[in-house]
């Protein structure tokens, strides 16, 4: 009867606890304490204290079957997933330990009386490796377990330095690692390739089912072998693996965890072709999108959360490319808790919550994934040449929102690349781009609601009379207010125009008869009800009349600014184009801001003519005129749709001559003259091809040429001259500038290179070549350089490392003779020695310079530093 991925768990973990081994749950996806990895990529992770020493357990035997993720960092296996018979995201390692337990001898035995007595693969198809050094290890297999000579493989160093060997295995540059032993399964002389070792090793024929490791060292940054205080075992056998091997399938997306998950992949894209690498894409990344979510990362753009966000965007594009209609990537956590669940019960607690995070995720990148798709192809289809160039595929990711990586993996499907190094310097240049949503005050809108129907008046008239129709205070209906209560009070008509379209809200005062006094400090919209937002002084009942009467100025100041970013949105979209549409706006009494989507910063020339036109149609005095039609009316007249507002049938169209033409319900002034003057103060980037303006106008803009007329006037006087003459003057002292800074250069150089001088009668001769090793007072880093060439001219065998401390930071740079470089690499040298000061370095075997932060522990590196030169000299 053919073993299920489930009955395989279940076997492993049940033999091993015959065997006296405590089992242990998976950990989390995310390594506690531990800011070596982005994520558990290996069984061992959780257990890597207990190696080390310093997390005593009740047991020294344990087994788990181990949730892991290779998809960022060193360990990162995305781009191979779907091409390949065994990449995956996720997968699951089982394993077996012993902390300072059993050993080499036990090891082995164990994994051999498994594989061929309880899940009886044949004898004759098991190979096994060794390190090449290993001789116990290759006796046991020899003669203990009978595996013949022939398939026992030594592997030595083959990767150019010592312990860099498929048979040497370490998590990562640190921590613990040792020799260790493969199984390797044959599939059979049909299938091509050769056994480990071979030139046909990266064949299909022979593949690995488990490794142990023999944990004997602990490995440090600088290359010590430290021995760990018990020889441990640390095993690994990959479910998936074993499962093909076991359901007689060559690949791993054949045994039934995956045939499962590719069945509900193609039932929720409607793909028909069930071999189709795409399918196994999706079905790959459920498991690992799905399990990051439980383990509580959530996607975003940096972290663990940006490498979430990208499997998830590349299973949607394979999910489109099979022709996927809407969101479906969430619809298949149901077939993964069903294969899954049992084994890993918090992927079932969780479920709602997975298919929540993913099906949000995937309805915001589907908004950008058909368009970017279109544009890529376009750009195929008129390629030149097989590669990508990189100004494109950064203007996918930035104009589009389209990933890079997807970029590339759809290259790569056409046997194409891409300019990787031209993305990254078009990357660079905005890599810093503010990322900032909006936030309109929910807390009132979003749980309040009202019956009531207010109407406006505000069109027309500052000031009327109305009715108090209903009062909310703490989201409650109540009747009445008495002295200092705040509430939301909403009348029958009004002329408080509500927040709406990034207009900001009316503030105010509602007087009754008697004296008392509602002041309103903003006004904001419950369905057809106008709310005003404050608190009463005196006592406020349903059915009171009250006086209604804005804050005029603050009214004028707004209009004022909402009318010129009409006025800017048209100017916008004549200099940069019609792709220019509103992304959101902010208009206040004191300024306005307009987020626009472009596909770059917009240039300073651009920006002038802006202001220039707008400028121009407000000088032009035209009067503003609205009219009331109906929305497809309205649109086929070219009127513009502010972004976030919702229209009725019948709309109310905004005209500043032919200039400006939008649907708008917000407040405006008379004529375009009444604006006074606008003026643009920043623009910037806040989001990938969105871009913000943010401008004054009126008493405001006044405001701002006065303020920047002073600050011109207060830098004249400074250089001693006029605001006309201010440019000149600047560049008179900046020349002056540079003139001295040459001077105090050449000067920090010739007192360089007299310390330099005087450091030689602190160098020592070891084995014929001068040492020095010395803390300098504090010294510019760039005088560092020019020191170090004269005493390097003036020795003709030695090395070289200097050290001085500026504002607690730790300068240093080492040189090395041209002899003397096998010995001694002045990279390798300061590296080393930033690392330990918790800085980071390097360079070329002659000259390497560095930076660190420690500055108590210096004098003992420097020690350190010096007698590892020794050591290495002599």
């Amino acid at each position: 009867m053919t073993m299920t991925s489930a009955s395989i768990r279940r076997a492993f973990l049940d033999y091993f606890a015959s065997k006296q081994h405590q089992v242990v749950a998976s950990s989390s996806l995310i390594p506690g304490n531990d800011a070596t990895l982005l994520f558990t990529n290996a069984g061992m992770v959780q257990f890597k204290d207990v190696f080390l020493g310093q997390d005593p357990r009740s047991y020294n035997r344990a087994v788990s079957a181990q949730r892991c993720v290779r998809a960022g960092g060193k360990h990162n296996d995305l781009e191979n997933v779907g091409y390949t018979a065994r990449h995956h995201t996720f997968f699951e390692m089982l394993g077996n330990f012993s902390f300072g337990d059993y050993f080499k001898q036990e090891a082995i035995g164990y994994a051999w009386e498994f594989l061929t007595e309880v899940v009886k693969l044949p004898k004759e198809k098991l190979w096994v490796t060794v390190y090449e050094t290993d001789d116990e290890a290759y006796d046991i297999w020899l003669k203990q377990v009978g595996v013949p000579a022939e398939r026992i493989i030594r592997i030595g160093d083959n990767k150019g330095a010592p312990y860099a060997s498929d048979n040497f295995w370490a998590m990562g540059d640190t921590g613990p690692c040792g020799p260790c032993t493969e199984i390797f399964y044959d599939h059979g002389a049909h299938i091509w390739g050769g056994p480990p070792g071979s030139p046909e090793e990266d064949g299909d024929r022979y593949i690995e089912i488990w490794n142990i490791v023999f944990m004997q060292f602990n490995r440090h940054s600088d290359g010590r072998m430290e021995k760990l205080p018990k020889p441990s075992v640390d095993t690994g056998m990959g479910l998936e693996r074993i499962a093909a091997i076991l359901q007689h399938v060559h690949s791993n997306y054949e045994i039934d965890t995956f045939v499962a998950l590719i069945k509900a992949a193609a039932d929720a894209t409607g793909a028909t072709d069930l071999t189709d690498k795409s399918l196994r894409v999706v079905a790959d990344h459920i498991r690992s999108c799905a399990f990051l979510i439980v383990d509580g990362v959530q996607p975003s753009n940096e972290g663990r959360g940006y490498v979430l966000r990208r499997i998830v965007r590349r299973a949607v594009r394979h999910g489109n490319k099979l022709g996927a209609k809407g969101a479906f990537f969430y619809q298949l956590v149901a077939a993964l808790v069903a294969q899954m669940g049992e084994a890993y019960p918090e992927l079932a607690a969780k479920q709602a919550v997975v298919e929540k995070v993913l099906k949000l995720e995937e309805e915001q990148f589907g908004k950008t994934l058909e368009r970017g798709l279109v544009i890529l192809e376009d750009a195929l289809a008129g390629l030149t040449g097989s590669e990508l160039p990189g100004e494109l595929v950064f203007k996918l990711y930035d104009t589009y929102g389209f990933p890079v990586d997807l970029t590339n993996d759809v290259a790569r499907e056409r046997n194409l690349t891409i300019d990787q190094a031209g993305f990254d310097a078009a990357m660079a240049q905005q890599r810093k781009r503010a990322q900032q949503a909006s936030n309109f005050g929910a807390d009132y809108n979003a749980t309040l609601t009202s019956s009531q129907q207010t109407a406006f008046t505000g069109y027309e008239q500052e000031f009327g009379n109305a009715v108090v129709v209903e009062i909310l205070r703490d989201g409650q209906a109540v009747s009445s207010l008495s002295d200092g209560d705040q509430a939301l009070v909403i009348l029958d008509k009004t002329p408080f125009y509500a927040e709406s379209g990034g207009q900001m809200g009316d503030t105010g005062n509602l007087t009754l008869a008697n004296g008392a006094v509602f002041t309103v400090q903003d006004t904001i919209k419950l369905a057809k009800a106008f709310a005003h937002k404050g608190y009463v002084s005196g006592a406020l009942t349903v059915g009171d009349k009250v006086d209604a009467q804005i804050d005029s100025a603050r009214r004028a100041a707004i209009k004022q600014n909402h009318s010129a970013t009409h006025l800017l949105h048209a100017a916008l979209r004549k200099v940069l184009g019609e792709h220019v549409t509103q992304k959101g706006s902010l208009v206040g009494p004191d300024r306005l801001r307009f987020d626009f989507s472009h596909f770059e910063a917009v240039k300073a020339e651009e920006l002038r003519t802006i202001e220039q036109l707008v400028n121009e149609q407000i000088q032009q005095n035209h009067p503003l005129q609205t009219r009331l039609m109906p929305i497809d009316q309205a649109k086929a007249a070219g009127a513009m749709a502010l972004f976030g507002e919702k229209y009725d049938d019948e709309v109310r169209v905004l005209s500043m001559g032919e200039f400006s033409i939008e649907l708008c319900g917000g407040t405006h002034v008379n004529r375009t003259g009444d604006i006074g003057l606008c003026k643009i103060v920043s623009e910037s980037g806040i989001a990938s091809g969105v871009r913000r303006i943010e401008a004054v106008s009126g008493a405001g803009a006044v405001a701002f040429v006065q303020q920047l007329e002073q600050q011109a006037q207060s830098v004249a006087s400074a250089l001693k001259g006029d605001i006309f003459s201010i440019s000149e003057r600047v560049q008179q002292t900046l020349e002056r500038s540079k003139v001295l800074e040459k001077e105090i250069e050449q000067l920090k150089a010739k007192l360089a290179s007299h310390a330099g001088a005087s450091l030689l009668d602190q160098a020592q001769q070891i084995a014929g070549a001068t040492v020095l090793v010395a803390q300098l007072p504090a010294t510019d880093p760039k005088a560092l350089r020019t020191m170090l060439d004269e005493l390097k001219n003036k020795l003709s065998s030695g090395v070289i490392l200097l050290a001085t401390v500026n504002d607690d930071k730790i300068s240093l740079i080492a040189g090395v003779t041209a002899d003397l470089t096998a010995k001694v690499h002045a990279g390798q040298l300061v590296g080393w020695a930033a690392e330990q000061l918790g800085g980071k370095g390097g360079g070329r075997p002659d000259m390497a310079q560095a930076g660190g932060a420690d500055v108590a522990a210096l004098p003992k590196i420097l020690n350190e530093a010096k007698a590892n030169i020794t050591a290495k000299l002599s």
